[in-house]
């Protein structure tokens, strides 16, 4: 079975809001150095779009100011809150966990996460 299980995406119009979640296995994500998420469009490479790692924060610039990440440890569940939403969101949207602590030039990499979810998509109209 599947350790990181993401939901809540979906179609919203633009300029709307949705709220990714991902649901890990008991202290999997509190245990866990990094957590990110990432996000593919077809035609596209896989992207980071955000992460947490060591206690600090990180966005990718298409995202800065529109999307929030963060953790419900007492819950063990990760989540991408995004607002504002554009057309040139819509992707599939994976989250990831890493063991090591990743800094602003490696967190947002797939390269360095070794745990992957399923993928949940998301659908921006405008």
């Amino acid at each position: 079975q599947a350790r990181l299980v993401e939901s809540g995406g979906g179609s919203v119009q633009a300029g709307g809001s949705l709220r990714l979640s991902c649901a890990a296995a008991s202290g999997y994500i509190t245990s866990s150095n990094s957590m990110g998420w990432f996000r593919q469009a077809p035609g596209k490479a896989r992207e980071g779009v955000a992460a947490v790692s060591g206690g600090n924060t990180y966005y990718a610039d298409s995202v800065k100011g529109r999307f929030t990440i963060s953790q419900d440890n007492a819950m063990n569940t990760l989540y991408l809150e995004m607002n504002s939403l554009k057309p040139e969101d819509t992707a599939m949207y994976y989250c990831a966990a890493a063991s090591a602590l990743l800094g602003w030039w490696s967190s947002l990499l797939r390269q360095y996460y070794n745990y992957w979810g399923q993928g949940t998509q998301v659908t921006v109209s405008s």
